[in-house]
């Protein structure tokens, strides 16, 4: 009946183009988008004009590109296998079932029962998990007498169909990418994931040009809408899935992105001139087959100037699949349905056997086939009643047999169950989606160079999220670079009442980001967003608020958001691109995507370009240069640590190169049961750190500004010290810890204390009133004079008697050092130490945990509770300072009082690892840090304030040895330490609360906890 069905036919009756178009070549004025470069513009319409008579010019046909060529020993392979199959084998080998890993057994039994009885050839698995997969996996390929080859729909990665696996961004996210190498890797490392998993054919990437906005089905799975940027995307996808031998397939052909009906539903037509089809649509698959692409699904399309049949879909049209995709364009690997389930198949005119038609359009491998056992019976009877000829299954049971030992499968091995999940979710992997991530936002507007934000100190920050639960990954790193003002909102915003109760809660704002999070994909429903939220902008505006609006979602939504100060589109509502785009904002990374569809007066290509501006940002290990598995090694050492008590819970945080590349939380705020868990916001008394974070960094300050001399006395600053034992201290040896002040002085707190126990009445009240306003412990208030009294007391202090050989005094630390470095701080601001230091240093840089009196300073703040204080103040401290010195000074002292979280720390020590610049703002003159940590002191160890690695003390404690002579840090007696080494450009942060309930525990030293971490570190960057 169809003698023909194998040899070449030209097309009749459909419009030619152009010998250059038919090989793929550019049309005159249109340029192919390289790496950097951008469309010159986007594809519209022609516009209507009078028609005249086609010129109708010879067919051009590109050459043949034989993908699956073999050798002799692959093709003896071939030979083999095939000489041994029975006619019921060799149709088998046609049809590629779908199965699931999530069912029960007896969908598994008939999965065996179509391998078995059927022969089937492959199957494309669906939902389920990595590990269940391969087990079945191994289990069916038992079974089969000729490997399958196992497929999946695995467009954005095997996350899109299996559990705890990964998913990288969809294809429209990537094509804002303007480096197709990221894309190439990409699909290198979803090859390397399918191998792991025994997967051998890949159906991506989409190769459909989504010129219709309104398309219901491809959509975000496009590159976009430039028929440039797709085919170079697709390519580079293809190329790196093929690299690692997984059969790409490119789809769906002959273009599904012109189409307004969903082909899972029913069957789209597709209006397009024959001229557009070839010169857009098609042009994607002639440069992948140029490319040496794989295999092809055919799409269920209606065509009409490609084969006008009423109601045919391209899958089922020889016009399409034989004539166009093999002979004119030349493509020679296996050519796939897409799933025989779909509605767009089922309108398809059913005159015979849907499967045999597939086969007689040119197709090679049926998809999601209903009924096996019939379709196989259909097509033999249809070689025995001569519609198709034996030399016609032959040819493609030898076709899909040279994929299948392309694919390794004449050396099949079982997989490997051992190490699966850690191999599917590798370092490198994490690491390059984030890259991705990074590489496709998109600042779309930016009036006035807003982004990134700069003078921190200036702006009042609210974050508005639509459609975002409290606690949302974009709201939590807002707040790690400034404070905000935070409203998530779960549901659309859709009242007015609702509208003003937002509008009220952000108003002190001046500054407010808006982000829409669970973005619909749907034209028709304006992508989820509603006129409230929309109102809200303009309300905003109206009162002068600057508004930065985020969509995390579809980019054909932008239009909506006119007249906002900045418009970044993030494609995608997923952690990483939440945890991208504030990096973005405060210039912790830079933007280079680009918009790949052009929408309203939004055109393709627009993106402008930032260049990060020396903030931390947030990446992983390798990222780097350190290694994640090393570095993982810490969690054991604080799990462990939790376990034995030695502290109930700890803060551990890691940079490098400014990236915060380790961030965890451990244990709880104390030992009890149940007890509350600690998380990024609990705040650590920092005890001995304040002198180093506060007043050490006020110092500095004062001496850039040539406030303070170093080499000046103290008196000269303090009148009160001239003619005490304290007259001739240098200010340069309080900082060393050489002044011969001694090292404690507790008759400071202790002459408040009545000589049988108890406080004095005279100075110490339960709760606050106007003459006790200073407060001492969760519950107990002092009068304020008690600070004066402190520094009296202090001054009256005797001094050491350790000296050195040459009989000047000798180091000893010293509490008064830096107590004594406040008073001089403030004398010479004329400012309390903690206003100083907030205005001048902690503002700036957006700090906003980190800071004095946490109680009084901060509402609801997550304090991690310290001892419980027997001797003094008689009662558990939680936000007041341990120290006895600072909490009769109110908890503002120079030695002890500071409370913060890691991520703040972080970012203060950052600067100085910077030398004192941090997000264009300039903190520090750019030598005055390398001068204050220099070990210039032939008496002290120690540098101006900081500690160093000591020589004559290699085994500390607390420091790894591997830290570099250029180091420098402190610790606090409450458990924690810091510690930057500038020649490894590291930041190690050590938050715990190790004196709960008692100070007497002192596991943190005997262990080393602090330097067995501070150790896995630098071994995790060598």
């Amino acid at each position: 009946m169809r003698n023909n069905i194998i040899r070449p036919v030209l097309l009749v009756g459909l419009l030619s183009v152009s010998l250059l178009t038919a090989f793929g070549l550019t049309n005159p004025g249109r340029t192919i988008w390289t790496r950097l470069a951008l469309p010159k513009t986007p594809y519209k319409a022609t516009p209507k004009r009078a028609v005249t008579p086609p010129v109708i010019h010879p067919r051009t046909y590109a050459k043949p590109v034989e993908v699956f060529a073999m050798s002799i020993s692959g093709e003896h392979w071939v030979d083999s296998v095939f000489n041994t199959l029975t006619p019921e084998q060799k149709v088998g080998q046609f049809f590629m079932v779908a199965t699931f890993s999530n069912r029960h057994e007896n969908h598994y039994q008939y999965i065996d029962h179509l391998i078995q009885s059927n022969h089937v050839g492959g199957l494309i698995f669906f939902q389920g998990g990595p590990h269940r997969q391969a087990v079945l996996t191994n289990r069916y390929q038992a079974q089969a007498k000729v490997p399958l080859l196992i497929g999946i729909d695995g467009e954005w990665g095997l996350g899109m169909r299996l559990d705890s696996t990964m998913d990288f961004p969809k294809q429209m996210s990537l094509g804002a990418i303007r480096d197709n190498e990221l894309i190439y890797r990409m699909g290198a490392e979803i090859g390397r994931q399918c191998q792991r998993l025994g997967i051998h054919i890949n159906f991506a990437p989409v190769s459909d040009i989504n010129s219709n906005p309104a398309n219901p089905v491809i959509g975000v799975r496009s590159f976009g809408e430039s028929k440039e940027n797709v085919a170079l995307k697709a390519s580079a996808y293809m190329r790196g899935l093929q690299g690692t031998h997984v059969i790409a397939t490119a789809k769906h052909f002959p273009g599904h992105g012109n189409t307004n009906v969903d082909s899972h539903h029913s069957l789209p037509t597709v209006s397009r001139s024959s001229e557009q089809m070839r010169d857009i649509d098609l042009y994607p698959f002639r440069k992948l087959i140029a490319d040496s692409l794989m295999g092809v699904v055919t799409g269920h399309l209606h065509v009409p100037v490609m084969d006008n049949t009423p109601a045919l879909a391209a899958t089922l049209s020889e016009k399409i699949v034989t004539e166009l995709l093999k002979n004119e364009l030349g493509f020679r690997g296996l050519v796939f349905t897409d799933a025989l389930n779909m509605g767009g198949i089922s309108h398809s005119p059913k005159t015979m056997d849907i499967n045999l038609r597939a086969l007689i359009a040119g197709n090679d491998i049926l998809l999601y086939p209903e009924n096996v056992r019939e379709a196989a019976q259909h097509i033999l009877n249809a070689v025995q009643q001569g519609i198709i000829s034996q030399s016609f299954i032959d040819e493609k049971v030898k076709k899909i047999l040279r994929a299948k030992y392309w694919a390794g499968l004449s050396t099949y091995k079982p997989i490997d169950l051992a190490g699966l999940s850690s191999d599917l979710n590798s370092p490198e992997a994490e690491l390059l989606k984030r890259e991705l991530c990074e590489q496709s936002v998109t600042l779309v507007n930016n009036q006035n160079g807003i982004l990134p934000f700069n003078r921190l100190d200036t702006l009042r920050f609210a974050s508005i999220a639509i459609g975002a639960d409290a606690g949302n990954v974009f709201q939590k790193t807002l707040n790690q670079y400034a404070p905000f003002q935070t409203v998530a909102l779960p549901e659309k915003l859709t009242s007015e009442a609702d509208l003003n109760t937002i509008l009220a809660q952000v108003n002190d704002a001046n500054v407010a980001v808006v982000s829409f999070h669970r973005m619909s994909e749907s034209a028709t429903r304006r992508y989820g967003i509603t006129k409230q939220s929309l109102d809200l902008i303009a309300r905003l505006k109206q009162r002068g608020t600057k508004v930065i609006v985020t969509a995390f979602g579809s980019p054909y939504s932008l239009p909506q958001f006119t007249g906002t100060d900045a418009l970044v589109c993030a494609y995608q509502d997923i952690d990483e691109m939440q945890q991208v785009v504030p990096q973005m904002l405060f210039g912790g990374l830079g933007t280079r995507g680009m918009l790949p569809i052009s929408s309203g007066d939004l055109l393709i290509g627009m993106g402008e370009g930032i260049n990060p501006e020396g903030r931390l940002s947030i990446g992983s290990p390798e990222s780097v240069g350190m290694k994640s598995a090393i570095l993982a090694k810490i969690d054991a050492i604080a799990q462990g640590a939790v376990r034995d008590h030695v502290v109930p819970g700890c803060e551990i945080l890691v940079a490098r190169r400014g990236k915060v590349v380790y961030n965890k939380n451990f244990g709880a705020l104390t030992y009890a049961p149940g007890a509350e868990k600690v998380t990024d916001e609990t705040l650590y008394d920092l005890a001995s750190l304040t002198k180093v974070l506060a007043t050490l960094q006020s110092v500095m300050v004062l001496y850039d500004r040539k406030q303070i001399d170093l080499t000046q006395k103290a008196s000269a600053y303090l009148p009160e010290l001239r003619g005490t034992n304290k007259q001739n201290i240098v200010i340069q040896d309080l900082l060393w810890h050489q002044s011969g002040m001694v090292s404690y002085y507790p008759t400071t707190w202790d002459r408040t204390r009545k000589s049988g126990g108890g406080l004095k009445a005279e100075f110490y009240n339960p709760t606050p009133d106007s003459l006790h306003t200073l407060q001492v412990a969760p519950s107990l208030w002092a009068v304020p004079a008690l600070r004066d009294s402190v520094w009296k007391w202090v001054v009256q202090s005797p001094m050491s008697r350790k000296n050195d050989e040459s009989g000047k005094p000798a180091y000893v630390y010293s509490d008064l050092n830096f107590l004594t470095l406040q008073k001089i701080v403030e004398r010479v601001s004329q400012q309390p130490l903690d206003k100083f230091v907030t205005e001048n240093i902690y503002k700036p840089l957006g700090l906003h945990q980190l800071g004095f009196t946490p109680l009084l300073r901060l509402k609801n703040p997550h304090c991690a509770p310290t001892e419980q204080d027997t001797y003094y103040r008689n009662q558990l401290l939680v936000g007041t300072v341990h120290d006895q010195m600072a909490a009769v000074q109110g908890g503002i002292s120079g030695h002890a009082g500071l409370f913060g979280n890691a991520r703040d720390i972080a970012t203060l020590l950052q600067m100085n690892l910077q030398k004192g610049m941090y997000g264009q703002q300039r903190i520090l003159n750019p030598m005055t840090v390398p001068y204050f940590t220099q070990t210039l002191s032939s008496r002290s160890h120690r540098s101006l304030g900081w500690d160093k690695p000591n020589p004559e003390s290699p085994s500390s404690v607390y420091m790894a040895s591997q830290a570099s002579a250029r180091s420098f840090g402190h610790t606090g007696f409450t458990g924690n330490v810091v510690w930057v080494d500038p020649d490894e450009e590291l930041v190690f942060v050590f938050l715990s609360n190790r004196i709960y309930p008692t100070a007497g525990n002192n596991s943190i030293n005997t262990t080393k906890l602090r330097r067995r971490i501070h150790e896995v570190i630098y071994s995790a960057t060598e």
